[in-house]
């Protein structure tokens, strides 16, 4: 990602303002042009919209999928939601933390995965669930969560990222 830049988040802003609920959009987009919505651009942010930095911060650490620093290379996310509970999340979650070495919200060591809880990701039916990089899997154990962190892996041959 692109390091901070007020005048590109100026613009950000600035291509939103006429529209009417505009914050969503500004910290989408910030979001997207930075991997994150960095501290700088609270202010920004609330002086166009005549908001306190209080109220956006409060709507940018309210929604999950905004973060305040970069994510890793993949974002995995865990259904907490009481189907998955139901059918032994509980143990999957202790292994996926135990694994990756970090708790909820954490980016493992090398910046490989960012590990973060959702409440709900629609897949009740095949639950316990998890979402990697916007992918949907279901049916969830410590073995398959093992084999999809091996297939996002660095390769151990060459380094590159998958």
């Amino acid at each position: 990602m692109p390091a901070w830049s007020e005048a590109q988040a100026s613009e950000i802003i600035r291509r939103h303002l006429a529209r009417e609920g505009a914050l969503l959009p500004i910290l989408h987009d910030v979001q997207a042009a930075f991997g994150c919505v960095p501290a700088q651009a609270v202010p920004l942010i609330a002086d166009a919209l005549n908001l306190t930095r209080a109220e956006v911060h409060g709507v940018v650490s309210f929604y999950h999928d905004f973060r305040d620093k970069p994510a890793g290379c993949h974002v995995l996310k865990l259904c907490r939601a009481e189907a998955c509970q139901s059918m032994n999340q509980k143990a999957t979650e202790a292994h996926a933390k135990q694994k990756l070495g970090v708790d909820f919200h954490g980016t493992t060591a090398y910046g490989a995965f960012t590990f973060e809880p959702v409440y709900c990701l629609g897949n009740c039916a095949c639950s316990p669930a998890a979402m990697i990089d916007g992918r949907l899997y279901g049916r969830l154990t410590p073995d398959r969560f093992d084999a999809l962190i091996a297939e996002r892996q660095p390769s151990k041959t060459n380094g590159s990222k998958q």
